[in-house]
């Protein structure tokens, strides 16, 4: 939640591994022998180290990076059974009009090596140690770290579903919500071990240029509800205060025109059991759609984490920009139910690189000076 006399900071979740970390997670994704205790050794370095980072930049609710994971929705093929087929990743429609662009989005190093295999089987927990170690990771980081507090990421089914195709269920439906038995146990691992969890979403918008492009608008609203059935029923446990939903429409630089627009399916989203809504709102596809909230109310208990920063462009935001954006929202819907985010991560999947490393600090530097600036008109 925000903080009474400031705007809190944070991200939306990966960070930038460490470049021998990205060896040895390419090496473990093409099946070479890797010595798995060492790898975790490294991983557990390499938490501390950017959760020092993010502390030094001025990051208030800071993350592991996701530094355990491959990328942030296909990890599951690992932590989860049934997992052994292909898919087919559908295509963004927005590509098709601009050929070499598409050619440069899809020749992404990290992303020709993302592996996304298909559901062929029954879906089950085959490691359910993967989230607890993350978890020991992000506490035993932010022992000694004064007021930081932690939040974790987690795939949603939607987004599962969205890259990893079922080719054993019967319908979508079933396999939405086997994904959600399955994934329930790392949801509620995050929770119980005292951090915010957040969901990844990118299925309730990204999913209307790319798997969904066929349907309709009312088709697309329904495949979203359902989605949200699904992410609802996993995470019925566990209160609403302690969850955040990441919405997102492709952490790629494209044309995006395709983009739904947050006006169509904001309702669907504030339906969701959590109270905390991370939406891309810096980019220049999204950046104007604060406007929305002049006469869409914030429903009761809903925090918005719009993002200040972009997560595509190596520009270091001004920090009066970040200020006037963060105060945007804030006037519309109370600087209480505002925290300032990023658009999206910065290592969305292991070999992305899309801003440099040394940048992405000087941003989130620029974020926390941008709230600095912004919570003393409004605090003092």
């Amino acid at each position: 939640m925000a903080a009474s006399q400031r705007f809190l900071t944070t991200h939306t979740g990966s960070l930038p591994r460490p470049e021998d970390l990205v060896r040895a997670m390419f090496a473990k994704e093409e099946g070479v022998p890797v010595d798995r205790a060492g790898l975790g050794e490294r991983i557990a370095r390499a938490v501390a180290e950017v959760v020092e980072r993010q502390v030094a930049a001025g990051i208030d609710i800071v993350n592991d990076g996701e530094m355990s994971k491959p990328s942030y929705a296909t990890y599951v093929k690992d932590r989860l059974s049934g997992f052994e087929g292909t898919s087919n990743v559908p295509k963004y429609q927005d590509l098709l009009d601009f050929p070499s662009m598409a050619k440069r989005v899809y020749g992404d190093p990290g992303r020709a090596r993302r592996k996304t295999p298909g559901c062929n089987g029954p879906i089950a927990v085959r490691d359910p140690a993967a989230a607890a170690a993350d978890a020991r990771n992000l506490k035993t980081a932010l022992a000694g770290k004064g007021g930081a507090s932690g939040f974790m990421t987690a795939a949603s089914p939607g987004v599962i579903s969205l890259f990893l195709d079922n080719q054993y269920y019967p319908t979508q439906e079933a396999y939405l919500f086997a994904i959600a038995d399955a994934m329930r146990q790392e949801y509620e691992t995050v929770v119980n071990a005292g951090f915010v969890l957040q969901v990844d979403c990118p299925d309730l918008a990204l999913g209307r240029h790319t798997k969904y492009a066929d349907l309709d608008m009312a088709g697309f609203r329904k495949m979203a509800r359902l989605n949200i059935e699904a992410l609802d029923y996993a995470l019925g446990r566990l209160p609403p205060e302690r969850l955040r939903l990441h919405l997102c429409w492709g952490n790629y630089e494209g044309p995006h025109h395709c983009d739904v627009p947050l006006a169509d399916i904001v309702d669907i989203v504030f339906a969701a059991r959590p109270s905390i809504i991370s939406f891309e709102a810096a980019n220049p596809r999204h950046a104007h759609e604060w406007k929305l909230f002049e006469t869409v109310k914030l429903p009761e208990g809903k925090v918005l984490v719009p993002g200040v920063i972009e997560s595509k462009s190596n520009f270091i935001e001004h920090p009066e920009l970040i200020a006037q954006r963060i105060s945007r929202y804030a006037n519309l819907v109370g600087r209480e139910n505002v925290i300032a985010g990023s658009d999206c991560g910065y290592g969305t999947w292991v070999g992305q690189a899309a801003v440099e490393p040394d940048v992405v600090w000087a941003k989130l530097a620029a974020l926390a000076e941008g709230a600095r600036i912004a919570s003393q008109a409004f605090w003092h």
